[in-house]
């Protein structure tokens, strides 16, 4: 038992390395694609916000896998689907959770720059901490309450120093309808995170990995089609062709940005319920809140975009509020791993 205890830990320990990477490269190229998409002449929002879900139909190819795997093994008794009715109306609802929080995103991309995107998401960390206290009773430290703070600060001093970063030809009210877009997009997903964790502990039934892609397939299906609905009223199908002969690197080009905005999208939902699964909805956020300086140098190199004094010191706070977190959790695994005398059980003695 204790061989298969192992073999379990290490699957799980190499399933979230796995998902960690999955989930920087979707954060991390996922915005500079979409921003790629808008600075170049694209202006469809709701466009945009259904491309993040899109890539849903990638999911079949490796439940298709692991199910010719199981069916090796037990033939014809293996199961093509393990999902059940209240997981699956579940798994809708949040779907239509995350198509929202997508239009929220999308239109923030549109409007700021990805450097101060970035920083004002690295406050998701602090709602993904308070909801999962709300939701999944996840418990706070004195460090945990630090990092919230920290972020908080970090994100208001963006709110307070924003004109210099108002991109070219964008009025005042576009730069702020932008910035708490994206502050509501980062509100939001602290809220999906923890909610995605919380429908994993209430489903009656066991959750493996192959169970887990199929509750993200049905959560970016319904995604994709509430935000299909969104093109539809804005007449977007219709311009989409036009934009297309319009785009400033060409035809082929543009379609090239629509094709890896949708896959680089799948990487990240993807990539965020398999740290879920491997470990928790704050895991989840940490990493998110670590690849901030990456999405950041990416941002400079690749847009040539400012970064300010505000800038850096949003960046320190957020960085010094994440390592408070974290050396609280490493601190906190640690006594549990090693208790102290005075928090043993006193052992009875039998006579």
């Amino acid at each position: 038992m204790e061989v298969e205890a192992q073999l379990s830990s290490n699957t799980r320990k190499a399933l979230l390395v796995l998902s960690c990477v999955i989930l920087s490269i979707g954060h991390c190229g996922g915005p500079l694609v979409m921003r790629q998409y808008f600075v170049r002449g694209g202006e469809r929002i709701w466009f945009s916000s259904w491309l993040e879900t899109a890539g849903w139909p990638l999911i079949l190819v490796p439940l298709i896998i692991t199910y010719m795997h199981r069916r090796t093994k037990q033939g014809s008794h293996a199961k093509l689907f393990f999902m059940k009715p209240p997981l699956f109306v579940a798994s809708a609802v949040i779907g239509v959770l995350t198509a929202l929080d997508d239009y929220l995103y999308a239109y923030g991309v549109a409007k700021l720059p990805v450097s101060t995107i970035a920083l004002i998401i690295a406050s998701q960390l602090a709602f993904t901490a308070a909801f999962a206290f709300l939701l999944v009773k996840q418990k706070f430290t004195s460090y945990s309450v630090n990092a919230i703070f920290l972020l908080s600060i970090g994100a208001g001093v963006l709110a307070l120093h924003t004109s210099s970063d108002r991109p070219a030809n964008e009025s005042n009210k576009e730069y702020y309808l932008g910035f708490f877009m994206t502050l509501a997009a980062a509100a939001l997903y602290g809220f999906i995170l923890p909610l995605v964790e919380l429908t994993y502990k209430k489903a009656k039934q066991a959750i493996t990995y192959s169970l887990v892609m199929e509750i993200q397939m049905v959560m970016c299906f319904f995604a994709t089609v509430f935000c299909t609905v969104g093109m539809l009223v804005n007449n977007d199908f219709q311009a989409i062709p036009r934009e297309a002969k319009e785009y400033e690197l060409g035809e082929a080009k543009y379609y090239l940005v629509v094709v890896w905005n949708g896959i680089m999208w799948q990487c990240f939902y993807l990539g965020a319920i398999g740290v879920i699964f491997s470990a928790s909805s704050l895991v989840a956020g940490i990493v998110l809140a670590v690849l901030l300086p990456v999405t950041e140098i990416l941002a400079v190199i690749f847009f040539h975009e400012k970064f300010q004094a505000e800038k850096g010191v949003s960046l320190a706070l957020s960085l010094w509020g994440f390592v408070s977190y974290f050396y609280g959790e490493i601190k906190d695994s640690k006594k549990k791993e090693n208790p102290t005398p005075e928090t043993e059980l006193p052992q009875t003695v039998n006579p």
